[in-house]
Parts: C-alpha cells; sequence; structure tokens
C-alpha cells in the first residue's frame, strides 16, 4: 500500500508539472497505460499513441490559432483510491483581428490501475462546446 501511494504521488507531481505547459511543450506519457482511454466532449479514443496525438494537436493548434493560450491548474488531488481529479481553466487569445478571447472551466478524472497508472481520462467542461465557439466570433455577435 505504502508503494502504491507513493506511485500516486508521483503521478500527481507529474500531472501538476505537465499540465500547465500542455501548450507549450510535451507531457509525460510513463505514467499512462497503453490502452488508455481518453474522452472529453467533442473526443472519444483508446490507446496511447492517440494520447499522444491530442496533446500533438492541442500544441499545434494552439500555435496556430492563438496569439496567447494558458491551461491554469488550479489543483490536482486524490479524490478516491484510484482516482485523481484536476480542476483547470483553459483561456487564451485568438488569432483574428477582432482578438477574441476564449475562456472555460474543467475538470479532468484519471481513474488509476492497481498500479497506480492512469487508464482512464476523462474531461468534462463547464458549457458545450458550441458555447465555447461563439466566444470566437466578434463582440457585436456574441451576446455572451
Amino acid at each position: 500500500m505504502v508503494e502504491y501511494q507513493q506511485q500516486i504521488q508521483q503521478v500527481i507531481t507529474t500531472l501538476e508539472k505537465d499540465l500547465p505547459t500542455l501548450f507549450e511543450r510535451d507531457i509525460s506519457y510513463e505514467i499512462y497505460t497503453k490502452d488508455i482511454y481518453f474522452q472529453d466532449p467533442v473526443n472519444k479514443f483508446k490507446g496511447k499513441l492517440n494520447y499522444r496525438i491530442i496533446f500533438w494537436t492541442l500544441r499545434f493548434h494552439g500555435k496556430l490559432f492563438f496569439t496567447e493560450l494558458y491551461f491554469d491548474l488550479h489543483d490536482v488531488k486524490q479524490t478516491a483510491e484510484d482516482i485523481i481529479l484536476a480542476n483547470w481553466t483553459v483561456r487564451g487569445k485568438l488569432r483574428l483581428p477582432w482578438k477574441a478571447n476564449i475562456f472555460f472551466n474543467g475538470y479532468s478524472t484519471y481513474k488509476l490501475t492497481k498500479e497506480g497508472l492512469i487508464y482512464e481520462h476523462i474531461d468534462t467542461w463547464d458549457r458545450q462546446p458550441s458555447e465555447i465557439l461563439k466566444q470566437f466570433l466578434p463582440e457585436r455577435n456574441n451576446p455572451s
């Protein structure tokens, strides 16, 4: 049990280090199983290669479409023996003439194997993807 808790602490430490810079540099993949399952409001897939691709895609699109983009990590904590929860905010400024801002909150639920590796990562957002996309529109068309 002590070994498991040490592994959980290593996972938490890795997430705390990786998540705030995920739009700038690659994350560490050794804390995930090879068949990791990922789901957010727009994606759903399985496998470490696909997981790597989603993070590459986030960095690529972040640099392409944003002048500023941040992943603000508020906290990472173990909420059950086999669950880690990370609360965060994504915010940025789109590369558009009207400099639209993007902002949404969410949380990531990570489920762990008995060896302490992440086998499932589910992201929950505080609003629908369509509401987030409306933030890209010029202010006069954006009622929010």
